[in-house]
């Protein structure tokens, strides 16, 4: 049988996935159906060191055969699309058309509820991955125990444990100080999660690369409070709404987290005060210019 041949069509592809076997270009090409794929972040090829071993490999070659092949790119930040005309002119291919759109927040609107614990608490949310920073983070929480005692705030990690962690779970599973202090949830249900960031003093995110960053605007479209490295992609999404420390500064880190667990924190207002002049990402924003773009293509 003939593969069916549209009239018109553009395909497209909102994840990684496939975008490396050259097939399936060909495959759209019968079908005279055209690829336009959205690119979340080149991290393998500007961070390998944080990826497992091998990708770095695989997406240099989905990222290359869809410069070559692709009819469109869709970006979800300036950052994301700024490395992929870096990567390009690297490897001396033209960047195909190629416009930024936004993601929204995934978390919707939820009724108010009890806080999860009677004590304050910071969030940290996402996989457990090494350029996340998960380790770093437990020594600062080992520093508070230590200088505060029972009077330091918990610390709870939302998010499965992924891959190259095992430094991480070392630290979770054997470090005695901070076995009462940090509590990690697996398995969160939206219902939990938004109970957990809505009575959280801040979210943490002291990520060393992020293509966009969820958490983030995640947490501000909630109206809390972040503490986050400063990326270029978070002052992208975010301006000067969140509080930006260095990803490697303990002291740093320490400090502004002893600030905001204070009661009446002063940082911690002010932050309050920006974050009603967050705009949220909105889909409506978002697929506003995805069909301006879609329509514009050759």
């Amino acid at each position: 049988m003939q593969p069916q041949r549209f009239e018109h069509a553009i395909l497209l592809h909102t994840s990684h996935s496939g975008m490396e076997f050259p097939r399936y270009y060909r495959a759209m090409t019968k079908r005279n159906a055209r690829p336009v794929f959205m690119v979340h972040d080149l991290i393998p090829l500007t961070h390998a060191e944080y990826c497992r071993p091998g990708i770095a490999d695989i997406h240099r070659t989905r990222i290359h055969t869809a410069l070559r092949l692709a009819k469109g790119l869709i970006a979800n930040s300036h950052d994301t699309r700024h490395a992929l005309e870096d990567e390009a002119q690297r490897a001396g291919l033209a960047l195909p058309p190629c416009v930024v759109a936004h993601l929204a927040p995934g978390v919707s609107a939820y009724p108010s509820r009890p806080a999860p614990i009677g004590t304050p608490y910071f969030v940290m949310l996402g996989t457990i991955e090494p350029r996340k920073n998960h380790w770093f983070l437990l020594h600062v929480w080992r520093e508070l125990v230590e200088k505060y005692g029972d009077a330091a705030p918990k610390l709870v990690i939302i998010g499965r444990r992924g891959w190259e962690c095992e430094n991480v779970i070392d630290m979770l599973e054997r470090c005695e100080s901070i076995r009462n202090v940090v509590i990690e949830e697996a398995n969160c249900t939206d219902d939990q999660l938004h109970a957990w960031l809505q009575h959280a003093r801040a979210l943490l995110f002291p990520s060393f690369a992020e293509g966009y960053g969820m958490p983030l605007v995640e947490a501000l479209s909630s109206q809390i409070p972040v503490i986050a490295s400063n990326l270029g992609v978070f002052h992208e999404i975010a301006g000067d709404v969140p509080d930006y420390l260095d990803p490697l500064d303990g002291p740093g880190w320490i400090a502004r987290i002893t600030a905001y667990t204070e009661a009446n924190s002063v940082e911690r207002s002010e932050q309050l005060q920006r974050v009603k002049r967050f705009r949220q990402p909105t889909w409506d924003a978002h697929f506003s210019e995805v069909d301006r773009f879609i329509a514009a293509l050759d």
